[in-house]
This record gives C-alpha cells, structure tokens and sequence, in this order.
C-alpha cells in the first residue's frame, strides 16, 4: 500500500482513500476552552498574594516558550537550542524600542516579534541550506544563544549589561498589577494554543507531520522539506518572541538571566518532554506540573535540584514519551480491546 501527500489541499492518498487533515473544530476548541476556564480561576485562588500571582504568570510564559518550540522542534524535529535567545530578542527589542526609541507597547511587540520570526527563520533556512542534522542544528542554534548572551552582556550602554534593563513603558498600566497580567498571558497562551491546533489540521499541519516522521520519504511524496521547516521556525519563533516581550513588559525589567539558556532552553525542553513532545496540551502539562514543582521545592535552596533531577529521571524511565501521548495510547488500548476476541 503506498500513500501520497497531496501539499496543495493537505490530503494523503493512502490505497486510492483520500484521507483529510481537518477533523472537526469543537475538538480543538472544546479542549483549549477547558484549560482557559481552569487555569482562569488561579486568581481567585491566589490573588491575595502578590508573590504567587508572579509565579503563575511565569508558568503562563513558559507555557508560551513551550507551545513556540513545540511547534519547531515537536512537528519539524529542528531541535533549536536558542529558546532563550529568540525569547531575549523580543525582552530586549521590545524593551528597547519602548523606552529608548519611544515606540508604542504595542508596535514594540509588533517589531520584536517580527525580529524573532526573522532570526528563527533565518537558522531554520542555514540548516536546511547546509543540510544539517538534529545534533548539528542544535550546536549551531546553541553557538547563536551564546553569541547573543555575549551580545547582550557587550552592548551593556543598550541593554544595561548584567544588571538589566528597567523597563519604564507601561509602568503606570495594567501590565505592572499581576491580576491583568496574568489574564493577558492566559490569553496569549490560549490564542497560541488555537493558532497551533488550526495548523495541525491544516495543509502544513500535514506536511509537518510527513517529515517529521521520515524526511525521505515525505519529500519523495511531494513534500517540500525546506519549506515546511522554514514555515515552523517562523511560526515558532514569533511565539517565542511575542512571549519573551510580553512578558519583559508585565515584569518591568529584563535582564541576561532572564533568558539564560540554563534558566530558559533546559526547562522549556524538560516540560515539554515531560508533557508530551508533539502533542497540543504538553506544553501546558508540563509547564503547570513543573512550575508547580520547583515552587514546592523552593524552601530547598540548590538542594532541589536533587529530588527536582530524580523525579524527572524516574518520570522520563517510565513515560518516555510524555504524559499525554502515554495516556491517550492506552485510551486508544482501552476502547479497541474487546472480550469477545
């Protein structure tokens, strides 16, 4: 039986049956809708306190970081190890046109976005020029957060080098009071949510998934491989971006930890694997579970690290695909066993 890819109308040809990759839209947004209402209600809970209501709103950024790499590295397999850097072009750029260059908040979004879409693109189309690997994507995305720690730690006068850059726009806004900044990032978070399940279903969404599973034989199929991980690394990186200035924005200030590579990539990456690489929710999984987590910890000084490392290694031994993929499996097990067999 052999399967074609149709990349103009997202279909795939398998033994003469057409199969399409729309399936209906209450199955996307019922889900989305769910995690809204749920995480909405963290307010009530904890609006009292001015500390934990900062803490969710930076599980809620995470969330952001995850769905963008999930979108280049979970539907593509391009493992970008410069999360941070993308995320720190759009703290910083959105930062600096605000304060500096007198932009508006919103255009400052707007233009860091574009500059992180640009950048991520931009690695996306060298990768694919020079024909580069998963291990060797990543070395040349790990050289690029690097090169922009560096950067950002050399034009100290701009960026306010390793004490951070205090950020004055939007200080007398909503943006400063923790309650609307966290129903702003729960809606950034929902919105990349949709915007990356509508992808799914689509065309791209398809084409994704044809190389992502064998590169060889999705572009012996008509799949454009250069594209389509071009189009995730735009995509992705603009999440990124807009996340990294959003947040920068709600938190006054910026600075070189905030988007380290150790305090940003590695975490992202554990979330997401924890979640379920790939899958729609996993990034909110893993964000809610390991915020949640070091939070627990945080009496423990460093010394979290050590029950922080067993638990994610124990979880990786016995879920090493992530949650959700492990549990809608034996979902699919569950309803397809029957007795009578």
């Amino acid at each position: 039986m052999t399967e074609r890819f149709t990349e103009a109308t997202g279909t795939s040809v398998v033994g003469g049956t057409e199969r399409r990759g729309v399936r209906s839209l209450p199955a996307l947004v019922v889900p989305v809708l769910a995690v809204g209402a749920v995480l909405s209600l963290m307010p009530l809970w904890l609006g009292d306190s001015r500390v934990m209501m900062t803490v969710s709103v930076l599980g809620l950024a995470f969330a952001g970081y995850a769905i963008g790499f999930n979108v280049i590295f979970g539907s593509t397999g391009q493992l970008f190890l410069c999360v941070g850097a993308l995320a720190g072009i759009g703290g910083y750029g959105a930062a600096i046109l605000g304060d500096t260059v007198g932009l508006p908040i919103v255009v400052s979004i707007l233009a860091a976005t574009l500059a992180s879409s640009l950048a991520g693109g931009l690695l996306s189309w060298i990768a694919v020029r020079r024909s580069l690997g998963v291990i060797f994507t990543g070395i040349v995305t790990l050289i690029f957060a690097l090169a922009f720690e560096n950067l950002v730690l050399g034009l100290g006068d701009l960026t306010g080098g390793e004490s951070g850059f205090l950020i004055s726009s939007g200080g007398d806004s909503f943006l400063r009071s923790r309650v609307p900044a966290f129903y702003l990032m729960l809606a950034m978070v929902l919105v990349f949510l949709l915007l990356h399940g509508l992808l799914r279903r689509s065309h791209i969404g398809w084409g994704f998934r044809a190389l992502r599973d064998d590169e060889i034989a999705a572009e012996l199929a008509g799949v454009n491989v250069a594209r389509y991980r071009v189009y995730a690394a735009l995509i992705g990186a603009a999440m990124l971006g807009m996340t990294g200035a959003i947040y920068a924005f709600t938190q006054g200030r910026v600075s070189p930890t905030t988007f380290e590579f150790a305090e940003l990539d590695v975490v992202v990456l554990v979330m997401l694997a924890f979640g379920g690489i790939g899958s729609l929710l996993g990034p909110i999984l893993g964000s809610v579970t390991f915020t949640a987590i070091n939070e627990a910890l945080l009496d423990l000084g460093h010394l979290r690290l050590v029950p922080y490392g067993l638990l994610i290694i124990i979880l990786f031994l016995w879920i090493p695909n992530g949650v959700i993929p492990t549990v809608d499996d034996w979902f699919k097990r569950r309803q397809t066993f029957s007795p009578l067999e």
